[in-house]
C-alpha cells in the first residue's frame, strides 16, 4: 500500500514507523526539512520538504497513484486543505484529517460538512481520544493504563506490582492453578524500562508493571490479586477547563451514578465557557499550583484530580502537590515522553500521552478490515491487535499450543459467539473468532501474516 503521511511530528513520525515496518511504501511530507531528514534518516520512508496542502508537493510524494493520505499537520486548516486537494486534484481513495479545533469538530460531527463538500473519510479529534481515555483511567482507577476489547466484553489493564501484590515472585503458569475461575492472563512485563512478553515461567516482581487481560466482569477480581483495590470514584477534581476537561466533565455530568466534579482553570473566559456549558458541576477560576485554591475545591475529600491542561509542568506539579494534600490518585496528560519516566517516582499514578491515544485511533482505522482494534501500548513499545479470524487464516481450525506464534506474541482474549472465552493451550482458533494479540513491534508483520489481514486496508 502507498501511503503520504501529512506532518513528521511525533505523530506523524510514529504512523511513518508503524506502517514502514510492515512493508508499506511510505512518504513523509513537511515544511520542516530537519523532521523530514529525521524521518528519512531513522526510518525507511522517502520525504518530500514542502507545504502538504501544495498540489505540486503533494505530486512530488506521489499522489497521482497514492492509496492513503493522512494529514496530520498542526494546522486544522492544512489538514482539511490537503485531503481536499487530495480528492479533487489526485482522487485518492482513502484520507484521514487530524482536527482540534472544536468549531471544525461540531460542524464535522453535525453532519454539516457532507462528503461531496469536505472529503474526510475518518477525522480524529486529539481531544476526544484523549477525553475517552481519561474517563477510561477514571473507571479503574487502580490500573495505571486501561482500554476495552471484545465489545467491552474484555479490559487491558496496566498494574504496578507494589510489595503488598500477594503473587509476588509467583511464576505466571501458576495463577491458572491458584485462581482457575479467574479470566486474568499477564501478557506484558515493564520491568527496569523494558517491555517483554512473559513465558509461563516467568515471575512478576516489586517495581514491575504488568499488562493483564481479564473479562470485564473479573477487573475487581483481578486488580485484587495483584494487590490493588478499585474504590468507586465520588469526587473528581478536573484542572483544566479546556476541551478536554470540559468533554471529561460533560460526560460525567451524564453518568447515571452520582459522580461531584470540580473544574480549575486559570483562564477567566475558558473558565466562563465551561461555567455556561457545565450545569451540575462547579467551575472554580484560579491557578490550580495554589495549595488555597485546592483546598476549597476539597482536593483532601477527592477521590482523584485529573490533570489535563496545555502545560505539562504544570499538569505534574498539580497532581504532585495534590497528592501531598492527601488526593489518593492523580492522573496526568504528558505530552512531552520523555517526562513519564518521572511519573512513577513522583508518585503519580497515571498518565495519557495524547499523541499515543491519537496513533492508536489512526492506527484502528487503517487497519485491514478484519482487524476491529488496535491500541500501541506505551510510547509504541507493543502493539495489542483485535481482529476476526478469516477462513483463509494459517491459524484457523488449530489449536493455541500447535501455533507457530513468534515470542513476543501472546493471546490475550477470545470471543466464540459473542462469548469471551479464557485462551487456553487446547483452546481451538475457529472461522470467525475475534482474537485479541499482545505483540512487540518487530512481530507485527508476522502477526498479520498470520491472521491474513495484510492485502486490503480499507
Amino acid at each position: 500500500m502507498k501511503v503520504i503521511i501529512c506532518g513528521a511530528g511525533q505523530v506523524g513520525w510514529q504512523i511513518a514507523r508503524h506502517l514502514s515496518g510492515e512493508n508499506n511504501d511510505v512518504t513523509v511530507v513537511d515544511n520542516n526539512p530537519e523532521l523530514v531528514h529525521r524521518a528519512t534518516e531513522t526510518l525507511d520512508v522517502q520525504g518530500i520538504a514542502g507545504f502538504a496542502s501544495y498540489p505540486d508537493v503533494l505530486e512530488r510524494a506521489g499522489a497521482r497513484d497514492a492509496d492513503m493520505i493522512i494529514a496530520a499537520t498542526y494546522s486544522d486548516e492544512v489538514n482539511m486543505v490537503t485531503c481536499q486537494v487530495a480528492h479533487s486534484v489526485f482522487e485518492i481513495p482513502r484520507k484521514i484529517a487530524r482536527l482540534r479545533a472544536q468549531s471544525y469538530l461540531t460542524a464535522i460531527y453535525s453532519d454539516l460538512y457532507r462528503r461531496e463538500h469536505m472529503p474526510i473519510d475518518v477525522v480524529i479529534s486529539p481531544e476526544r481520544e484523549v477525553a475517552e481515555a481519561a474517563l477510561q483511567r477514571l473507571s479503574a482507577p487502580a490500573a495505571f493504563d486501561t482500554e476495552s476489547f471484545l465489545d467491552g466484553k474484555s479490559e487491558l489493564l496496566g498494574i504496578l506490582i507494589e510489595e503488598d501484590c500477594p503473587v509476588v515472585n509467583t511464576p505466571l503458569r501458576q495463577l491458572t492453578d491458584l485462581f482457575s475461575t479467574l479470566s486474568a492472563i499477564v501478557v506484558g512485563i515493564r520491568r527496569d524500562g523494558t517491555l517483554f512478553a512473559p513465558d509461563a515461567g516467568d515471575q512478576v516482581f516489586v517495581g514491575d508493571e504488568i499488562y493483564v487481560f481479564t473479562n470485564n466482569e473479573d477487573v475487581t477480581r483481578t486488580l485484587e490479586v495483584f494487590g490493588k483495590t478499585n474504590k468507586k470514584q465520588d469526587r473528581i477534581v478536573i484542572l483544566g477547563g479546556g476541551n478536554v476537561g470540559l468533554a471529561v466533565a460533560e460526560a460525567l455530568e451524564t453518568r447515571a451514578d452520582r459522580i461531584r466534579a470540580k473544574v480549575i482553570e486559570k483562564d477567566r473566559a475558558r473558565a466562563e465557557v465551561a461555567a455556561d456549558a457545565l450545569e451540575k458541576t462547579i467551575v472554580l477560576h484560579g491557578d490550580g499550583l495554589s495549595a488555597e485554591l485546592l483546598k476549597e475545591a476539597g482536593i483532601d475529600r477527592a477521590d482523584a484530580i485529573l490533570c489535563v491542561t496545555d502545560d505539562d509542568k504544570t499538569n505534574i506539579l498539580a497532581a504532585v502537590r495534590a497528592k501531598a494534600e492527601g488526593c489518593p490518585m492523580a492522573i496526568c496528560l504528558v505530552n512531552d515522553p520523555s517526562l513519564v519516566p518521572l511519573m512513577k517516582p513522583m508518585n503519580i499514578d497515571a498518565y495519557i500521552n495524547p499523541r499515543a491515544t491519537t496513533v492508536s485511533s489512526i492506527l484502528r482505522h487503517i487497519r485491514h478490515g478484519r482487524v476491529r482494534a488496535v491500541y500501541s501500548i506505551g510510547d509504541a513499545e507493543a502493539e495489542v491487535i483485535e481482529a476476526q479470524v478469516m477462513s483463509t487464516s494459517p491459524i484457523t481450525g488449530k489449536k493455541i499450543a500447535d501455533i507457530d506464534f513468534p515470542e513476543g506474541v501472546l493471546v490475550g482474549a477470545i470471543m466464540k459467539d459473542n462469548k469471551v472465552v479464557r485462551p487456553r493451550g487446547d483452546t481451538r482458533i475457529d472461522e470467525g473468532d475475534v482474537i485479541v494479540l499482545f505483540s512487540m513491534p518487530d512481530d507485527v508483520l508476522e502477526v498479520e501474516r498470520l491472521l491474513q489481514v495484510s492485502i486490503d486496508f480499507f
